[in-house]
């Protein structure tokens, strides 16, 4: 046994600890991408075929050998088609899109001060909306399918887009680059099969651009008169003005503290960043 660590010691290269690092790391922020969503669950699926594929020709089970071992010799085309939203989701995540790239500390507070100010606004007034936050994961697809502003991020202007009588309000707002990119954005619903029944269309929205990027969704829901957070497939429902300022600015990393955050933002966002890494 110590010769073998021996020779495998000395057989061993710097560069090969970087590539085992590397590959190491790799599989790890795979993991951590997909921890808690879909694709986990299909991968222990397959794993389940995987030992189920090995017992049967152990045990000599040669029916179910043969079965399986069709269904591994698609497994490449069957991998890519099941795992195709998390595969666009991970190489999106190579380039990086800063949500308030073009914008100075003090205009992000701002900022977000406009937004917490407009969904209290909405909310209060039982006036429904989707006002979408860019992140690192570009959205452009999604900015096509809208009406193209590129205007200052205000209150009265994302107030003034939701109301009924407005041409643009049924759809969403996204912010990128600290301006108002575009109104009236279509975004995809969710395909979670799990998902409240209470909720719209408006929800599963939200939910749906959440579990596909990294963007966070500032959504007014009309039924309820309440703003709701959502990130990452995850929802955290009736902040107050207050609350939604506070987790926009820790969650946008304009503050360094979250200490001022109420309990139950505390333990969503804890359950956030537990879930998926975006960070």
């Amino acid at each position: 046994m110590v010769d073998v660590l021996l020779n495998l010691q000395s057989s061993l290269r710097l560069i090969d600890f970087l590539d085992i690092a590397i590959v190491a790391f790799i599989l790890y922020r795979l993991l951590l991408l997909i921890k808690g969503t879909r694709a986990m669950q299909m991968l222990t699926g397959l794993g389940i075929l995987g030992i189920g594929f090995f017992l049967s020709s152990t045990l000599e089970l040669f029916t179910t050998h043969w079965l399986l071992s069709y269904f591994f010799d698609y497994l490449i085309l069957i991998v890519i088609v099941l795992f195709q939203d998390d595969l666009r989701r991970a190489l999106t995540h190579v380039g990086k899109n800063p949500f308030f790239a073009g914008a100075s500390a003090e205009e992000e507070r701002e900022n977000v001060d406009e937004i917490a100010r407009a969904a209290t606004r909405l909310a209060r007034e039982r006036i429904g909306g989707l006002i979408v936050l860019e992140r690192e994961t570009g959205l452009k697809n999604f900015i096509d399918t809208g009406s193209k502003l590129d205007a200052k991020v205000k209150s009265e202007l994302l107030y003034s887009i939701f109301i009924p009588d407005s041409p643009i309000h049924d759809g969403a707002v996204i912010i990128t680059n600290g301006r108002v990119a575009a109104a009236g954005c279509f975004l995809p619903l969710s395909k979670d099969p799990n998902i409240d029944k209470r909720y719209g269309t408006r929800h599963r929205a939200a939910l749906g651009l959440t579990e596909d990027t990294d963007a966070i969704v500032v959504l007014i829901s009309e039924e309820a008169g309440e703003a709701h957070l959502v990130k990452n497939g995850k929802i955290t429902i009736n902040l107050n003005e207050q609350e939604i300022r506070q987790s926009l600015a820790a969650l946008l990393d304009l503050s360094r503290s979250n200490r001022n955050l109420s309990r139950k933002l505390r333990s969503w966002m804890r359950a956030v960043q537990g879930s998926r890494t975006e960070e």
